[in-house]
C-alpha cells in the first residue's frame, strides 16, 4: 500500500493517520528501524495538522461581524 503524501492530506485524514502512529509506537512492539520511520511519519503529519490548524484560526479570526453580530465576510489579517 503505497502512503498518501503528507501535504495532499486533509486535516481529518493526518490526524486519524496520526493517533495510528502514535498508537503503534505506544505499544512499543515495533522494531528500531520501523519505529524511526514512524516517528518520522508521525512528525510530519503533527506539522500538517498544525498548519491546518493555524490556517483554520486565521480565517476565523478574519470574520467581520455586522452590527448584529451577524458575519458579514472577512477582512485581511493585520502582518504584524
Amino acid at each position: 500500500m503505497t502512503e498518501t503524501p503528507v501535504d495532499q492530506m486533509s486535516f481529518e485524514q493526518a490526524m486519524r493517520e496520526l493517533e495510528g502512529v502514535v498508537d503503534q509506537l505506544e505499544r512499543g512492539d515495533v522494531a528500531l528501524d520501523a519505529s524511526i520511520d514512524l516517528y518520522t511519519r508521525g512528525a510530519a503529519l503533527k506539522k500538517r495538522c498544525e498548519d491546518e490548524l493555524k490556517r483554520a484560526e486565521e480565517k476565523v479570526a478574519a470574520i467581520t461581524l455586522d452590527a448584529n453580530g451577524t458575519p458579514k465576510g472577512t477582512q485581511p489579517l493585520d502582518a504584524g
